[in-house]
Protein backbone atom coordinates (compact mmCIF):
# COMPACT_ATOMS: atom_id res chain seq x y z
CA UNK A 1 0.00 0.00 0.00
CA UNK A 2 1.53 3.47 -0.74
CA UNK A 3 2.54 5.60 1.88
CA UNK A 4 0.31 8.59 2.91
CA UNK A 5 1.92 11.83 2.86
CA UNK A 6 3.09 14.67 0.71
CA UNK A 7 4.83 14.06 -2.41
CA UNK A 8 7.45 16.06 -4.55
CA UNK A 9 5.44 17.92 -6.26
CA UNK A 10 3.40 19.33 -3.70
CA UNK A 11 6.85 19.61 -1.37
CA UNK A 12 8.53 22.09 -4.27
CA UNK A 13 5.28 24.22 -4.29
CA UNK A 14 6.03 24.93 -0.83
CA UNK A 15 9.22 26.09 -1.20
CA UNK A 16 8.29 28.53 -3.98
CA UNK A 17 4.65 28.92 -2.07
CA UNK A 18 6.41 29.89 1.04
CA UNK A 19 8.96 32.13 -0.44
CA UNK A 20 6.85 33.81 -2.99
CA UNK A 21 4.62 36.48 -1.07
CA UNK A 22 4.78 39.75 -0.47
CA UNK A 23 8.41 40.82 -1.47
CA UNK A 24 8.67 40.15 -4.87
CA UNK A 25 5.66 42.34 -6.12
CA UNK A 26 7.40 45.27 -4.28
CA UNK A 27 10.99 43.96 -4.95
CA UNK A 28 11.32 46.23 -8.54
CA UNK A 29 10.55 49.61 -6.13
CA UNK A 30 12.41 48.27 -3.26
CA UNK A 31 15.54 47.65 -4.57
CA UNK A 32 15.41 50.63 -7.06
CA UNK A 33 15.29 52.77 -3.86
CA UNK A 34 18.96 51.46 -2.97
CA UNK A 35 20.80 50.63 -6.12
CA UNK A 36 21.30 50.66 -9.61
CA UNK A 37 20.87 47.73 -12.13
CA UNK A 38 24.72 46.91 -12.14
CA UNK A 39 24.84 46.59 -8.35
CA UNK A 40 21.49 44.95 -8.25
CA UNK A 41 23.11 42.28 -10.08
CA UNK A 42 26.49 42.17 -7.91
CA UNK A 43 24.01 41.50 -5.07
CA UNK A 44 22.25 38.77 -6.83
CA UNK A 45 25.45 36.82 -7.35
CA UNK A 46 26.45 37.28 -3.10
CA UNK A 47 22.60 36.24 -2.32
CA UNK A 48 22.56 33.65 -4.84
CA UNK A 49 25.81 32.10 -3.26
CA UNK A 50 24.35 32.09 0.22
CA UNK A 51 21.18 30.84 -0.52
CA UNK A 52 22.19 27.88 -2.85
CA UNK A 53 24.78 27.19 -0.38
CA UNK A 54 21.72 27.40 2.69
CA UNK A 55 19.44 25.46 0.43
CA UNK A 56 22.77 22.25 -0.20
CA UNK A 57 22.82 22.17 3.93
CA UNK A 58 19.09 21.29 4.13
CA UNK A 59 19.07 18.85 1.31
CA UNK A 60 22.19 17.11 2.82
CA UNK A 61 20.92 17.49 6.19
CA UNK A 62 17.58 16.04 5.18
CA UNK A 63 19.37 12.94 3.60
CA UNK A 64 21.90 12.52 6.42
CA UNK A 65 19.81 12.96 9.28
CA UNK A 66 16.21 11.65 8.15
CA UNK A 67 15.92 11.08 11.91
CA UNK A 68 15.46 15.12 12.66
CA UNK A 69 12.16 16.38 12.29
CA UNK A 70 11.59 20.13 12.46
CA UNK A 71 14.19 22.84 11.42
CA UNK A 72 15.11 23.79 15.24
CA UNK A 73 16.39 19.89 15.39
CA UNK A 74 19.45 20.52 13.63
CA UNK A 75 20.32 22.95 16.50
CA UNK A 76 19.54 20.82 18.83
CA UNK A 77 21.31 17.84 17.38
CA UNK A 78 24.29 19.66 17.39
CA UNK A 79 24.64 22.08 19.94
CA UNK A 80 22.04 20.82 22.51
CA UNK A 81 18.72 21.55 23.78
CA UNK A 82 18.93 25.28 24.83
CA UNK A 83 20.10 26.43 20.93
CA UNK A 84 16.93 23.57 19.73
CA UNK A 85 14.81 26.27 21.35
CA UNK A 86 17.17 29.44 20.50
CA UNK A 87 16.73 28.10 16.58
CA UNK A 88 13.05 26.99 16.91
CA UNK A 89 12.39 30.16 18.74
CA UNK A 90 13.35 32.37 16.47
CA UNK A 91 11.86 30.10 13.36
CA UNK A 92 8.66 30.74 15.04
CA UNK A 93 8.92 34.16 15.65
CA UNK A 94 9.85 34.98 11.74
CA UNK A 95 7.06 32.56 10.75
CA UNK A 96 4.24 34.42 12.03
CA UNK A 97 5.66 38.09 11.65
CA UNK A 98 5.65 37.39 8.18
CA UNK A 99 2.21 36.82 8.60
CA UNK A 100 1.92 40.16 9.81
CA UNK A 101 3.80 41.51 7.03
CA UNK A 102 1.42 39.59 4.40
CA UNK A 103 -1.56 40.51 5.98
CA UNK A 104 -0.51 44.46 5.53
CA UNK A 105 0.49 44.07 2.20
CA UNK A 106 -2.77 42.05 1.22
CA UNK A 107 -5.27 44.80 2.22
CA UNK A 108 -3.59 47.47 0.35
CA UNK A 109 -3.63 45.09 -2.55
CA UNK A 110 -7.48 45.36 -2.34
CA UNK A 111 -7.41 48.87 -2.42
CA UNK A 112 -6.71 48.78 -5.70
CA UNK A 113 -10.30 47.43 -6.35
CA UNK A 114 -11.95 48.97 -2.79
CA UNK A 115 -10.13 52.49 -1.72
CA UNK A 116 -11.61 51.78 1.95
CA UNK A 117 -8.12 49.17 2.17
CA UNK A 118 -5.76 51.09 0.32
CA UNK A 119 -4.32 52.53 3.19
CA UNK A 120 -3.99 49.31 4.87
CA UNK A 121 -4.43 51.11 8.56
CA UNK A 122 -7.67 51.71 9.34
CA UNK A 123 -10.59 49.49 11.22
CA UNK A 124 -11.87 47.95 7.88
CA UNK A 125 -8.35 46.88 6.66
CA UNK A 126 -7.85 45.20 10.50
CA UNK A 127 -11.27 43.28 10.36
CA UNK A 128 -10.91 42.02 6.85
CA UNK A 129 -7.12 40.91 7.53
CA UNK A 130 -8.64 39.26 10.97
CA UNK A 131 -11.08 37.35 9.29
CA UNK A 132 -8.43 35.61 6.73
CA UNK A 133 -6.54 34.85 9.10
CA UNK A 134 -9.18 33.14 10.99
CA UNK A 135 -10.33 31.54 8.29
CA UNK A 136 -6.83 30.07 7.05
CA UNK A 137 -6.21 28.59 10.88
CA UNK A 138 -9.33 27.26 10.92
CA UNK A 139 -9.24 25.41 7.49
CA UNK A 140 -5.23 24.17 8.35
CA UNK A 141 -7.12 22.61 11.48
CA UNK A 142 -8.80 20.72 9.68
CA UNK A 143 -5.35 18.64 8.19
CA UNK A 144 -2.42 20.02 6.92
CA UNK A 145 -1.92 17.18 4.59
CA UNK A 146 -4.54 18.81 3.13
CA UNK A 147 -3.51 22.45 3.21
CA UNK A 148 -0.67 21.25 1.99
CA UNK A 149 -2.09 20.21 -0.91
CA UNK A 150 -4.74 23.04 -1.73
CA UNK A 151 -0.87 25.23 -1.61
CA UNK A 152 0.83 23.60 -4.61
CA UNK A 153 -2.59 24.40 -6.36
CA UNK A 154 -2.24 27.90 -5.17
CA UNK A 155 1.54 27.93 -5.74
CA UNK A 156 0.52 27.75 -9.53
CA UNK A 157 -2.07 30.49 -9.48
CA UNK A 158 0.51 32.77 -8.36
CA UNK A 159 2.94 32.21 -10.85
CA UNK A 160 0.61 32.36 -14.05
CA UNK A 161 0.68 36.67 -13.80
CA UNK A 162 4.12 36.47 -12.84
CA UNK A 163 5.16 34.69 -16.10
CA UNK A 164 2.94 37.48 -17.99
CA UNK A 165 4.63 40.23 -16.51
CA UNK A 166 8.21 38.85 -17.14
CA UNK A 167 6.74 38.08 -20.88
CA UNK A 168 5.78 41.27 -21.50
CA UNK A 169 8.99 42.74 -19.96
CA UNK A 170 11.24 41.17 -22.04
CA UNK A 171 9.24 42.51 -25.08
CA UNK A 172 9.32 45.81 -23.92
CA UNK A 173 12.81 45.53 -22.74
CA UNK A 174 15.04 48.77 -23.91
CA UNK A 175 18.99 48.14 -23.73
CA UNK A 176 20.24 52.03 -23.61
CA UNK A 177 17.35 52.30 -20.36
CA UNK A 178 19.00 49.16 -19.00
CA UNK A 179 22.88 51.15 -19.58
CA UNK A 180 22.24 54.29 -19.06
CA UNK A 181 22.87 53.99 -15.19
CA UNK A 182 24.09 50.78 -14.96
CA UNK A 183 25.98 51.90 -11.98
CA UNK A 184 24.14 54.98 -10.22
CA UNK A 185 22.06 57.83 -10.81
CA UNK A 186 24.63 60.49 -11.68
CA UNK A 187 27.11 60.00 -14.80
CA UNK A 188 28.01 55.96 -15.59
CA UNK A 189 31.74 55.57 -13.69
CA UNK A 190 32.10 53.01 -11.64
CA UNK A 191 32.61 53.39 -7.77
CA UNK A 192 33.71 50.74 -5.99
CA UNK A 193 32.82 52.33 -2.25
CA UNK A 194 28.91 53.83 -4.31
CA UNK A 195 28.32 49.79 -5.79
CA UNK A 196 29.39 48.73 -2.28
CA UNK A 197 27.03 51.08 -0.19
CA UNK A 198 24.00 49.86 -2.97
CA UNK A 199 24.79 46.10 -2.35
CA UNK A 200 24.54 46.53 1.32
CA UNK A 201 21.36 48.16 1.03
CA UNK A 202 20.06 44.98 -1.33
CA UNK A 203 20.71 42.56 1.28
CA UNK A 204 17.61 42.78 4.08
CA UNK A 205 15.74 42.90 0.82
CA UNK A 206 16.56 39.94 -1.37
CA UNK A 207 17.03 37.80 2.19
CA UNK A 208 13.19 38.89 3.12
CA UNK A 209 12.22 37.47 -0.12
CA UNK A 210 13.81 34.08 0.34
CA UNK A 211 12.23 33.13 4.07
CA UNK A 212 10.74 30.12 3.69
CA UNK A 213 12.64 28.02 1.28
CA UNK A 214 13.08 25.79 4.16
CA UNK A 215 9.11 24.32 3.72
CA UNK A 216 9.99 21.13 2.20
CA UNK A 217 12.72 20.56 5.48
CA UNK A 218 10.10 21.34 7.46
CA UNK A 219 7.11 18.66 6.53
CA UNK A 220 9.66 16.67 5.84
CA UNK A 221 7.93 14.32 8.41
CA UNK A 222 4.75 14.41 6.38
CA UNK A 223 6.66 13.50 3.71
CA UNK A 224 6.06 10.12 1.26
CA UNK A 225 10.29 10.25 1.01
CA UNK A 226 12.85 11.99 2.68
CA UNK A 227 14.43 12.10 -0.42
CA UNK A 228 11.72 14.34 -2.09
CA UNK A 229 12.19 16.41 0.72
CA UNK A 230 15.86 17.25 -0.03
CA UNK A 231 14.88 17.35 -4.23
CA UNK A 232 12.68 19.67 -3.81
CA UNK A 233 14.45 22.32 -1.90
CA UNK A 234 16.48 22.57 -4.51
CA UNK A 235 14.89 22.54 -7.14
CA UNK A 236 12.47 25.63 -5.73
CA UNK A 237 15.58 27.61 -4.53
CA UNK A 238 16.95 27.78 -7.70
CA UNK A 239 13.84 28.29 -9.55
CA UNK A 240 13.30 31.32 -7.55
CA UNK A 241 16.44 32.87 -7.92
CA UNK A 242 15.82 32.98 -11.62
CA UNK A 243 12.38 34.64 -11.04
CA UNK A 244 13.72 37.00 -8.17
CA UNK A 245 16.12 38.04 -10.01
CA UNK A 246 14.46 38.54 -13.53
CA UNK A 247 11.44 40.41 -11.75
CA UNK A 248 13.83 43.30 -10.12
CA UNK A 249 16.32 43.38 -13.46
CA UNK A 250 13.69 43.47 -16.04
CA UNK A 251 11.80 47.16 -14.96
CA UNK A 252 15.42 48.75 -15.49
CA UNK A 253 15.03 48.43 -18.98
CA UNK A 254 11.40 49.59 -19.29
CA UNK A 255 11.18 52.71 -16.28
CA UNK A 256 14.44 54.97 -15.50
CA UNK A 257 15.72 54.12 -11.79
CA UNK A 258 14.06 57.62 -10.06
CA UNK A 259 10.54 56.10 -11.83
CA UNK A 260 11.00 52.80 -10.54
CA UNK A 261 11.62 54.18 -6.88
CA UNK A 262 8.52 56.27 -6.80
CA UNK A 263 6.07 53.65 -7.68
CA UNK A 264 3.41 52.90 -4.54
CA UNK A 265 3.52 50.28 -3.00
CA UNK A 266 3.19 47.19 -4.06
CA UNK A 267 5.03 48.25 -6.90
CA UNK A 268 4.72 45.44 -9.36
CA UNK A 269 1.14 46.59 -9.66
CA UNK A 270 1.48 49.80 -10.51
CA UNK A 271 4.58 48.98 -13.28
CA UNK A 272 2.18 46.66 -14.96
CA UNK A 273 -0.53 49.33 -15.10
CA UNK A 274 1.91 51.75 -16.48
CA UNK A 275 2.69 48.88 -19.21
CA UNK A 276 -0.57 48.02 -20.68
CA UNK A 277 -3.26 50.28 -18.71
CA UNK A 278 -5.61 49.57 -15.92
CA UNK A 279 -6.43 45.71 -16.88
CA UNK A 280 -2.63 45.05 -16.02
CA UNK A 281 -2.50 46.15 -12.48
CA UNK A 282 -6.02 44.22 -11.88
CA UNK A 283 -4.29 41.42 -13.60
CA UNK A 284 -0.98 41.91 -11.23
CA UNK A 285 -3.36 42.46 -8.19
CA UNK A 286 -5.58 39.23 -8.17
CA UNK A 287 -2.11 37.69 -8.78
CA UNK A 288 -1.33 39.24 -6.00
CA UNK A 289 -3.74 38.51 -3.60
CA UNK A 290 -3.58 34.66 -4.63
CA UNK A 291 0.09 35.18 -3.90
CA UNK A 292 -0.50 36.37 -0.33
CA UNK A 293 -3.18 33.76 0.13
CA UNK A 294 -0.90 30.91 -1.15
CA UNK A 295 1.95 32.35 1.19
CA UNK A 296 -0.06 32.96 4.56
CA UNK A 297 -1.82 29.69 4.32
CA UNK A 298 2.20 28.44 4.11
CA UNK A 299 2.71 30.38 6.83
CA UNK A 300 -0.20 29.00 9.10
CA UNK A 301 1.38 25.51 8.69
CA UNK A 302 4.82 26.23 9.46
CA UNK A 303 4.57 28.03 12.50
CA UNK A 304 2.29 25.53 14.51
CA UNK A 305 4.51 22.36 13.16
CA UNK A 306 7.49 24.09 14.49
CA UNK A 307 5.50 24.43 18.12
CA UNK A 308 4.21 21.20 17.43
CA UNK A 309 7.15 19.68 17.04
CA UNK A 310 9.41 21.60 19.98
CA UNK A 311 6.77 20.45 22.34
CA UNK A 312 7.51 16.86 21.40
CA UNK A 313 11.08 17.41 22.07
CA UNK A 314 10.15 18.76 25.32
CA UNK A 315 11.48 22.48 24.49
CA UNK A 316 8.04 23.51 24.68
CA UNK A 317 5.58 22.77 27.25
CA UNK A 318 3.91 19.59 26.27
CA UNK A 319 0.95 21.34 26.23
CA UNK A 320 1.40 22.78 22.88
CA UNK A 321 2.44 19.49 21.13
CA UNK A 322 -1.54 18.66 20.99
CA UNK A 323 -2.86 17.50 17.84
CA UNK A 324 -6.90 16.92 17.29
CA UNK A 325 -8.54 14.42 15.14
CA UNK A 326 -7.13 15.90 12.06
CA UNK A 327 -3.79 15.23 12.88
CA UNK A 328 -3.29 19.22 13.23
CA UNK A 329 -1.67 21.17 16.45
CA UNK A 330 -4.61 23.20 17.02
CA UNK A 331 -3.41 24.68 20.46
CA UNK A 332 -0.42 25.86 18.58
CA UNK A 333 -2.62 27.31 15.85
CA UNK A 334 -4.64 29.30 18.27
CA UNK A 335 -1.67 30.85 20.36
CA UNK A 336 -0.34 32.01 17.10
CA UNK A 337 -3.34 33.31 15.96
CA UNK A 338 -4.04 34.95 18.94
CA UNK A 339 -0.79 36.75 18.64
CA UNK A 340 -1.15 37.41 14.80
CA UNK A 341 -4.06 39.34 15.97
CA UNK A 342 -2.37 41.47 18.73
CA UNK A 343 -0.12 42.10 16.61
CA UNK A 344 -2.91 43.22 13.95
CA UNK A 345 -4.01 45.96 15.74
CA UNK A 346 -0.87 48.19 15.60
CA UNK A 347 -1.75 48.88 11.85
CA UNK A 348 -4.09 51.58 13.98
CA UNK A 349 -0.91 53.27 14.76
CA UNK A 350 1.68 53.10 12.83
CA UNK A 351 2.68 52.96 8.58
CA UNK A 352 5.60 51.41 8.96
CA UNK A 353 4.25 47.80 10.24
CA UNK A 354 5.00 46.00 7.06
CA UNK A 355 8.28 47.02 6.98
CA UNK A 356 8.80 46.14 10.53
CA UNK A 357 7.31 43.23 10.83
CA UNK A 358 9.43 41.85 7.68
CA UNK A 359 12.59 43.19 9.03
CA UNK A 360 11.79 41.59 12.10
CA UNK A 361 11.05 38.49 10.36
CA UNK A 362 14.30 38.51 8.44
CA UNK A 363 16.55 39.02 11.38
CA UNK A 364 14.64 36.60 13.96
CA UNK A 365 15.12 33.91 11.36
CA UNK A 366 19.09 34.45 10.70
CA UNK A 367 19.60 32.91 13.59
CA UNK A 368 18.02 29.78 12.82
CA UNK A 369 19.97 29.97 9.65
CA UNK A 370 22.66 30.23 11.27
CA UNK A 371 22.53 26.97 13.45
CA UNK A 372 21.62 24.93 10.48
CA UNK A 373 24.58 26.24 8.75
CA UNK A 374 27.03 25.47 11.83
CA UNK A 375 25.46 22.39 12.25
CA UNK A 376 26.46 21.46 8.17
CA UNK A 377 29.56 22.13 9.21
CA UNK A 378 29.82 20.09 12.71
CA UNK A 379 27.80 17.42 11.40
CA UNK A 380 30.28 16.93 7.51
CA UNK A 381 33.27 17.89 9.82
CA UNK A 382 32.79 14.87 12.21
CA UNK A 383 31.73 12.59 9.28
CA UNK A 384 34.58 13.62 6.77
CA UNK A 385 36.13 10.49 7.15
CA UNK A 386 33.20 8.30 6.05
CA UNK A 387 31.46 10.19 3.73
CA UNK A 388 32.35 10.50 0.33
CA UNK A 389 32.15 14.77 -0.34
CA UNK A 390 32.68 15.98 3.04
CA UNK A 391 35.00 18.54 2.55
CA UNK A 392 32.01 20.06 -0.34
CA UNK A 393 30.15 19.76 2.30
CA UNK A 394 32.03 21.67 5.26
CA UNK A 395 32.57 24.53 2.82
CA UNK A 396 28.70 24.91 1.93
CA UNK A 397 28.28 24.93 5.65
CA UNK A 398 31.03 27.65 5.94
CA UNK A 399 29.98 30.16 3.04
CA UNK A 400 26.15 29.96 4.16
CA UNK A 401 27.28 30.94 7.44
CA UNK A 402 29.34 33.40 6.79
CA UNK A 403 26.91 34.21 4.31
CA UNK A 404 23.72 35.00 7.22
CA UNK A 405 26.08 36.75 9.80
CA UNK A 406 27.33 39.29 7.34
CA UNK A 407 24.23 39.92 5.86
CA UNK A 408 22.49 40.54 9.01
CA UNK A 409 25.46 43.01 10.03
CA UNK A 410 25.28 45.19 6.47
CA UNK A 411 21.41 45.20 6.33
CA UNK A 412 20.89 46.20 10.04
CA UNK A 413 22.26 44.59 12.91
CA UNK A 414 19.86 46.49 14.98
CA UNK A 415 17.02 44.35 14.32
CA UNK A 416 18.63 41.54 16.11
CA UNK A 417 18.26 43.82 19.50
CA UNK A 418 14.75 44.06 18.78
CA UNK A 419 14.11 40.22 18.08
CA UNK A 420 15.85 39.73 21.22
CA UNK A 421 12.96 41.44 22.73
CA UNK A 422 10.85 38.87 22.00
CA UNK A 423 13.02 35.78 23.07
CA UNK A 424 12.45 37.02 26.20
CA UNK A 425 9.16 35.84 27.34
CA UNK A 426 10.44 32.51 25.44
CA UNK A 427 13.40 31.71 28.23
CA UNK A 428 10.23 31.62 30.36
CA UNK A 429 8.40 28.61 28.67
CA UNK A 430 11.78 26.93 27.51
CA UNK A 431 12.45 26.36 31.45
CA UNK A 432 8.98 26.08 32.16
CA UNK A 433 9.36 22.85 29.37
CA UNK A 434 12.36 22.12 30.90
CA UNK A 435 10.97 21.65 34.41
CA UNK A 436 8.26 19.37 32.55
CA UNK A 437 10.77 16.72 31.86
CA UNK A 438 12.76 17.10 35.24
CA UNK A 439 10.93 18.97 37.76
CA UNK A 440 15.18 19.20 39.12
CA UNK A 441 16.10 21.28 36.49
CA UNK A 442 18.82 24.21 36.74
CA UNK A 443 19.91 26.40 34.14
CA UNK A 444 23.35 25.44 33.02
CA UNK A 445 26.10 28.02 33.28
CA UNK A 446 25.93 28.83 29.72
CA UNK A 447 22.44 28.70 29.20
CA UNK A 448 22.46 31.35 31.98
CA UNK A 449 25.02 33.99 30.77
CA UNK A 450 23.16 33.17 27.13
CA UNK A 451 20.05 34.37 28.77
CA UNK A 452 21.00 37.22 30.71
CA UNK A 453 23.12 38.50 27.28
CA UNK A 454 19.49 38.10 25.80
CA UNK A 455 17.62 40.37 28.26
CA UNK A 456 20.64 42.99 28.30
CA UNK A 457 20.21 43.34 24.22
CA UNK A 458 16.69 42.82 24.00
CA UNK A 459 16.53 45.59 27.34
CA UNK A 460 18.63 47.82 25.18
CA UNK A 461 16.81 46.93 21.70
CA UNK A 462 13.49 48.48 23.65
CA UNK A 463 15.58 51.68 25.16
CA UNK A 464 17.02 52.50 21.42
CA UNK A 465 13.14 51.81 20.17
CA UNK A 466 11.23 54.12 22.74
CA UNK A 467 13.89 56.96 22.08
CA UNK A 468 13.55 56.53 18.50
CA UNK A 469 17.25 55.56 18.27
CA UNK A 470 16.06 52.56 16.24
CA UNK A 471 14.17 53.85 13.25
CA UNK A 472 11.82 51.30 11.31
CA UNK A 473 11.78 50.97 7.49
Amino acid sequence: MQKKGIGLMTLIALVVSSSIGAGIFALSSDVAIVAAPGAVMIAWLIVGIGILALALSFSNLVIKRPDLEGIFAYAQAGFGDFAGFLSGWGYWLSAWLGNVAFATVLVSSLGYFYPIFKTGHNIPSIILASVIAWSLTYFVTRGVESAAVLNAIVAICKLIPLFVFIILAIILFKVNMFTKTFWGNVGTNFSAIDVLTQVKGCIMIMMWVFVGIEGATMMSSRAKNKKDASTATIIGVVGLLVIYSVVSLLPYGYLSRTELAGLPRPALVYLFQHMIGPIGGAIISIGLVISILGAWLSWTMLPAETVMLMSKDQLLPKQLAKVNRFNAPHIALLTTQILIQLFLFTLLFTNKAYEFAYSLCTAAIVITYSFVAAYQIKFSWINRRTTKNAWFQVAVGVIALVFEIVGIILAGAQFLLLAMIAYIPGLYFYVQAQKQKNPAYQMQTKEKVISILIIILGLIGLLLLILGKIKLR
